[in-house]
């Protein structure tokens, strides 16, 4: 009788992918930080990319169709429903069927329609609408270009991500920024996407890490370390790669806050050797190992051989709704009067994203947040739009040991973060950004728990 070991779980059924350049004219609106001296963007340091994969059991199902593209957070929910709704509705698709995941890099363009009257902000209308058509045609060129094919998982780790919630050595408070002695999640998930000849569609990097390496003293278009990573993945692969932001909200890079973008090329060919690796470290496609018995010899020698791995082509979606209680909040009268007189950069950019934060969880006692849960064979996905931090992907992996969980961030939204209530004590910008109130996280967690073990 033999024991299999280390068998990729796999989905077997019709996969497409295709990507395209999403880089936006230099010259457009990117304020991202609060002290930035300057609004536009210079330059392109690397070019933007939109990737989409998709995944369906034949042709006569809908698709699940994931969409990676490299920008930063939406700032109201009409404009990122401008994007997603248009994919819907070409693909003639259910809701829970598409999922687009922002990159979360902080050095790219300004994605607010109502920013159109900033400087550069003139060229954002016109970049929405591209941004729209673009991740539409290439949705459908994946759904037509979809053939038979597998998608199998691998665990690895990186240790680009560092803590950074750092205890300010000069007063009591936890300020954002590289914290050596916290432990952070190193956790790195890799899909891999073959055709039946075995040729490699597309690279799934799963991995949790803001990218914050360009900050205030950049005025390029960047995809952060995402740009060299994929570059290095894809060169050496010869396949479009997507990038799927993880549980990050504790997570940064060692070496970030900078303008130096040999910074933030290093840091991406830090998680692109770790991605390669753990590539080369898969078995073939459809193959597993198992145990073939006892060869004597100085030692008694376990020897185990290749066999033909098992795969499923079960997929399904759902959407979780996820009920958040709510802090005491200001009226958005009083915020806008905040605004109307503030004069330092930092502090409206403070209250612009607070404004618009209340515009999109409302007034009530509570924020109703939504979870997409898609199982792809053996494996699922989780993705929602908030900024969780790590203990979201670990409860979610912890609960299913072997199992492949990808976790997204920054998913068909974005509204604030997600911190675990033990830091409801602590002056610390994580927990005075977010809306929402202590055990909010917890109350994530269990809810998503719930509905996987379903």
């Amino acid at each position: 009788m033999t024991t299999s070991l280390d068998t990729h779980p796999a989905f077997e059924g019709l996969i497409g992918a295709a990507h395209a350049d999403i880089t936006p004219p230099a010259g457009i609106f990117n304020r991202n930080w609060g002290a930035a001296t300057s609004d536009a963007s210079t330059g392109i340091h690397r070019p933007l990319t939109a990737t989409v994969l998709v995944l369906r059991t034949d042709s006569a199902t809908q698709p699940l169709v994931l969409l990676s593209l490299d920008l930063g957070w939406w700032r109201t929910l009409e404009d990122e429903w401008m994007l997603r709704g248009a994919i819907v509705a070409a693909l003639g698709v259910d809701v829970s069927r598409v999922v687009v995941n922002l990159t979360h890099t902080h050095a790219g363009p300004g994605i607010c329609a109502e920013d159109a009257d900033k400087p550069g902000g003139h060229l954002i209308p016109g970049y929405l609408a591209h941004l729209r058509e673009t991740c539409v045609r290439i949705a459908l060129q994946a759904v037509a270009d979809a053939a038979p094919g597998r998608l199998e998982w691998a665990y690895g780790l990186c240790d680009l991500a560092r803590n950074r919630d750092l205890p300010d050595p000069a007063a009591e408070r936890i300020v954002c920024g590289f914290n050596p002695d916290a432990p952070a999640d190193d956790t790195l998930l890799i899909g891999r996407a073959t055709a039946a000849s075995g040729t490699l569609i597309a690279t799934l990097v799963n991995y949790a890490c803001h990218p914050v390496t360009l900050a205030w003293q950049n005025s390029l278009i960047s995809p952060d370390f995402v740009g060299a990573m994929r570059e290095l993945v894809e060169t050496t692969t010869g396949a479009p790669v997507l990038f799927l932001q993880g549980a990050s909200g504790e997570l940064a890079p060692r070496q970030h806050y900078s303008g130096d973008t040999a910074i933030t090329d290093a840091n991406g060919r830090v998680l692109g050797h770790a991605a390669l690796s753990v590539l080369a470290n898969m078995l073939p496609p459809g193959q597993a190992l198992a145990y073939d018995g006892v060869v004597e010899s100085g030692a008694p020698l376990a020897t185990w051989r290749r066999e033909a791995a098992g795969a499923s082509a079960a997929l399904s979606a759902e959407v979780v709704p996820v009920t958040l209680a709510l802090k005491p909040l200001p009226a958005i009268a009083d915020v806008q009067a905040q605004l109307a007189a503030a004069n330092d950069n930092f502090q409206r950019e403070r209250l612009r994203r607070k404004l618009r934060l209340l515009q999109a969880v409302g007034d009530g006692p509570t924020h109703t947040s939504q979870v997409w849960i898609w199982r792809i064979g053996p494996a699922m996905l989780v993705a929602q739009p908030n900024e969780a931090y790590s203990d979201f992907q670990i409860a979610l992996r912890a609960a299913f040991p072997g199992a492949a969980i990808a976790v997204l961030n920054i998913s068909n939204g974005g509204y604030a973060y997600l911190t675990p209530r033990a830091m409801y004590s602590r002056d610390q910008y994580q927990v005075w950004q977010s809306p929402y109130a202590e055990g909010c996280l917890e109350t994530t967690i269990e809810t998503v728990l719930a509905a996987m073990r379903r």
